[in-house]
């Protein structure tokens, strides 16, 4: 369990930009996720809203929805003028539903005519509320950002996130496709932009390559209607993108190593789906996900990658 006084020792490690300069890139080893600092590193101090959001997005990722939310409100009122605690906030909103409604399990992601035959959910309207008001915060605090500096890394970042978690949303709850690949265009576009200035800003592959990956899942005749209308995209791309961002990501390389385990399995590699499923079990022990997938794989008959 994460200890609020960690982030007094954290190391400077990595090449995740911030905005304002380099601070610590916090690595999540274990189940607490910090690295402390070795004899001789240098150790830069973290600011306490910084701590409160590495800790929402491990409560989030160990389903601990409650801690997340209080962790992002602690977040928010450390940095005011901060759109990512609004996106936390937001994530673990859309977390939960996914989680409610077991929706990131390898089955879904098994083949396009799985994802393409998955159903439609409703979300509970109490958490739809709290997810809204979430992008609503972010992307106010964002443009107002955005105007004072329209190169703004933590701006162009929340919004690609915004955009992107309601692309998941549309994708993967409602099963609105058009409307998700509009949101996942936009993303698309604020993570350009980003990665134009700060091409080692992780997490930011993660808009890109998702949206990729999906785009490159449509049959031959759709992908080429939807480039005509400015979605490009293969899954050898979006699985390009989704690497980076699981290695040398941040708030979401867990999610990033989520996807592609999903991917190795779908391409009967379970050598590389076991190891990232490892991995994130180790890092997140209170999601049974993982757990439940290696599972899978002790009861399935070996295939290419063993």
């Amino acid at each position: 369990m994460l200890r609020r006084e960690l982030w007094k020792g954290i190391t400077l490690k990595g090449h995740h930009r911030y905005p304002g300069g380099a601070l610590a890139l916090i690595l999540w080893l274990g189940s607490a996720g910090f690295a402390p600092a070795a004899a001789g590193q240098a150790v830069v101090h973290a600011p306490a809203s910084d701590v409160f959001l590495d800790q929402a997005y491990h409560a989030m990722y160990n389903l601990d929805f409650d801690q997340a939310f209080r962790d992002a409100e602690q977040a928010k009122t450390s940095a005011k003028e901060d759109p990512l605690p609004w996106v936390a906030e937001a994530c673990a909103a859309l977390f939960r539903e996914f989680d409610r409604y077991h929706i990131l399990r390898s089955e879904l992601f098994a083949s396009d005519d799985a994802f393409d035959a998955r159903q439609p959910h409703a979300w509970d309207p109490a958490h739809r509320r709290q997810f809204e008001a979430a992008l609503s915060g972010a992307q106010a605090i964002a443009r107002k950002r955005l105007g004072i500096d329209k190169n703004d890394s933590k701006a162009l970042f929340a919004l690609a996130l915004v955009n992107g978690l309601q692309a998941d949303d549309a994708a993967l709850l409602a099963k609105r496709n058009m409307t998700a690949l509009s949101f996942t265009r936009t993303a698309n576009q604020y993570a350009d932009r980003l990665l134009a200035h700060h091409p080692d800003y992780y997490d930011a592959y993660v808009a890109t390559g998702m949206g990729k990956y999906i785009i490159g899942g449509k049959a031959a005749p759709i992908r080429w209607i939807l480039r005509l209308g400015g979605f490009k995209g293969n899954q050898e791309e979006g699985v390009h993108d989704l690497k980076p961002a699981a290695t040398h990501g941040h708030y979401l390389a867990p999610f990033a190593k989520i996807l592609l385990a999903f991917d190795d399995l779908r391409h009967k590699n379970r050598a590389a789906a076991r190891e990232k499923l490892s991995e994130l079990h180790v890092q997140f022990p209170g999601n049974p996900l993982f757990t439940q997938e290696l599972a899978k794989l002790q009861h399935t008959a070996p295939g290419h990658g063993q």
